[in-house]
């Protein structure tokens, strides 16, 4: 598990999560929302040439599997998994519920196999849903071989008020090595990302920081 980069060198990693329970699916089959792919936001990214490490649900993946074909082939992304329908793998994990301890390995393993059928380059990077873990959590899913990414700078997007907050937030607590949590899928759900990061990728690159990918972050 980590939670940040190394402390020294002036670089952040931007992350990304693609979000999809079963609720938010139904959500976009009965045409409540629309979408839950920011096209906005990565435009947004590419245009500011801003790499980034997205964490993508089974869910997600599989209703949009040609976005996530297209993020695969940008080489300012890299992609890794978030479970496959976003539940939690604690009690009281905010209001996703609870996976089953003895379905933990499956539904971990079966979002790593959507992704690298979709991605060639697929990671191992894995961010629990919601942040929530504990030591039962980490020994069921140690056989994935994957590695569990937290964050040290929750960027406060989801079913954020305005764009000033979620800029206020990173801006003010993003710190050499910082792994800065945002959210892909946009929606009801985070309304205000693609608006929000122009200003922090500006806001960080004055300070002098370097945005980086998790890999890149990692590497030292």
């Amino acid at each position: 598990m980590i939670q940040h980069g190394p402390r020294g060198p002036k670089r952040i990693a931007l992350t990304f999560d693609a979000d999809l329970t079963v609720a938010m699916r139904e959500r976009l089959r009965a045409g409540t929302v629309r979408s839950y792919y920011n096209d906005a936001l990565v435009e947004q990214l590419r245009t500011l040439r801003v790499p980034a490490t997205l964490f993508l649900t089974g869910l997600w993946m599989e209703q949009y599997p040609d976005h996530t074909k297209e993020l695969a082939k940008d080489s300012l992304f890299e992609l890794g998994t978030h479970s496959y329908d976003h539940r939690g793998f604690t009690k009281h994990c905010y209001t996703l519920g609870t996976l089953p301890r003895a379905a933990m390995l499956d539904d971990v393993r079966r979002a790593v196999v959507l992704l690298d059928r979709l991605d060639p380059r697929a990671t191992r990077w894995f961010r629990f849903p919601g942040g929530c873990y504990d030591g039962t959590a980490l020994h069921e899913l140690a056989p994935a071989g994957l590695t569990a990414v937290g964050l040290d700078v929750p960027g406060a997007d989801g079913f954020a008020k305005s764009p000033q907050a979620v800029v206020k937030q990173v801006l003010g607590n993003a710190r050499d090595g910082s792994i800065v949590v945002l959210h892909l899928h946009g929606g009801d759900n985070a309304p205000y990302t693609d608006e929000a990061i122009g200003p922090i990728v500006r806001g960080l690159r004055a300070r002098g920081f370097e945005l980086v990918t998790v890999t890149e972050l990692m590497a030292p």
